[in-house]
């Protein structure tokens, strides 16, 4: 059979932008676990460290909280989210154990009182330069109870006051990421119900290439039927807890992360199979502003043609500070940790974490030790209308459990504020956007409780 590059674009570009959308990297053998397993390994809601009581405290309705202050200017035309600080080199694992240990708990609260709320935006512009330090300090910090930050305005407001300037999310090109007001540079968080059963693990926003310095998480409304905990956990903490056998592994062999799928049938010829690849490489992975390989079979599964990103240190400097820290999303995308929590993305959608020297996946021991150590120091925050949590980016991991019924959280991510040289000159490319709206649209007509098999 003969397919022109037409035909073979054509068949890949239809259902390949969904697929090659990452979800928030020869043939090769199959990992042991894989070809052993006969039944599906059982779900079990992943745990947390710390889980503080619901208050129930009211909010706006959603007309209210997403109406924008258009006197305000129009923050649309937002910085590039800048490229990732990489200083992974020469780490002594165990002396960087031993540091991380020594760093104050992560989220610190601020709660607001009754005088706090009654100075509304004046209070975070003198506050600017105490809760800065404090993000800084401790990873993030989570603004509670403050009830200016109900709606769009007043939680633009907040973050303008604190100096904080916006920027793209670093995945905003992958079509996963919309905006809930674009002109206020706000994107909605996975509200999606065809996901509300998907529980997102810990990550950094974050890829090899590019990596937003902080961001700004607000609900202005909690799930109306339960669930949705927003989790934040210590890239510090969980570098210190981790066994440093398996962490001093991880460091040397490095990981690549796979970010999406596109299953071809395995029979096709192989020069079709490699135009494939070839096609897919030149005219789909480019639009997601990732450095991406396209690999055959890395997960064992034959015809399968995954997107890879490029090797990556699991631990790395903090830009800032220079502190050692946990810095990767293998405890969201590790297949054998999704495989055994709740989970509902379609199969194009899931992910695998791969050791870089190998392509090998990540081994159910260390899987279930990352498991183990993130876990131990999750926060399940109990955010409600107008709580903020502040993130340092490159400190803390954040994440979000399931939930039932409707759930409004928004984020706004930012650039290096006063470091020009890291944040560069690139402002929004509006050519990106016509790809994220598409993706959108097409993640969109998922039924409302779809979920997905992955046996």
């Amino acid at each position: 059979m003969h397919f022109t590059p037409k035909i073979v674009l054509t068949a890949i570009m239809l259902p390949g932008a969904a697929a090659f959308a990452p979800y928030s990297s020869s043939s090769r053998r199959a990992s042991p676990l894989s070809a052993t397993t006969v039944e599906p390994p059982t779900r079990e809601a992943p745990g947390a460290g710390y889980v503080p009581a619901w208050e129930d405290r009211p909010g706006k309705p959603q007309d209210e909280f997403l109406k924008s202050d258009l006197s305000q200017e129009d923050l649309s035309e937002m910085w590039e989210c800048p490229l990732t600080r990489w200083d992974s080199d020469g780490i002594n694992v165990r002396q960087a154990q031993r540091e991380a240990a020594k760093m104050p708990k992560c989220p610190k609260e601020l709660r607001a009182t009754k005088a706090d709320n009654s100075q509304g935006i004046a209070y975070f512009t003198k506050n600017r330069n105490r809760i800065r330090q404090d993000l800084l300090k401790h990873g993030a910090v989570w603004l509670r109870g403050f009830e200016l930050m109900q709606d769009v305005s007043g939680f633009r407001s907040m973050h303008e006051a604190l100096g904080l300037e916006a920027c793209l999310d670093p995945l905003h090109s992958s079509g996963l990421r919309k905006f809930a007001s674009e002109r206020d540079a706000l994107y909605e968080e996975v509200n999606k119900p065809s996901l509300r059963q998907h529980y997102i693990g810990l990550h950094c926003e974050s890829t090899t290439k590019r990596t937003a310095a902080y961001a700004a998480f607000v609900c202005f409304q909690k799930a109306t039927e339960g669930g949705g905990r927003f989790l934040v956990a210590d890239g510090a903490a969980i570098l210190a807890e981790m066994d440093t056998k398996v962490l001093e592994r991880l460091y040397d062999r490095k990981i690549r992360i796979s970010v999406s799928n596109l299953d071809i049938p395995p029979a096709l010829p192989g020069f079709v199979k490699e135009g494939i690849k070839g096609l897919v490489d030149a005219a789909v992975a480019p639009k997601f502003d990732m450095d991406l390989e396209m690999v055959y079979e890395a997960d064992g599964k034959p015809g399968r043609l995954q997107a890879i990103e490029l090797a990556e240190s699991p631990i790395n400097r903090h830009p800032v500070t220079g502190l050692p820290v946990w810095f990767n999303n293998a405890h969201n995308h590790a297949r054998k940790l999704r495989d055994r929590r709740p989970c509902g993305v379609p199969e194009v959608g899931m992910t695998e974490v791969f050791y870089a020297d190998t392509l090998e996946p990540l081994s159910l021991e260390d899987c279930q030790e990352i498991k183990r150590a993130s876990e131990k120091h999750i926060t399940a925050l109990s955010m409600e209308p107008g709580d903020v949590l502040l993130v340092d980016n490159y400190r803390a991991l954040h994440g979000r459990d399931v939930f039932q019924g409707d759930r409004f959280h928004a984020v706004s991510w930012f650039t290096w504020d006063d470091k020009p040289e890291w944040r560069g000159d690139e402002r929004r490319i509006l050519e990106k956007n016509a790809m994220n709206k598409v993706i959108n649209q097409m993640m969109d007509w998922l039924p409302k409780d779809f979920e997905s098999n992955q046996s």
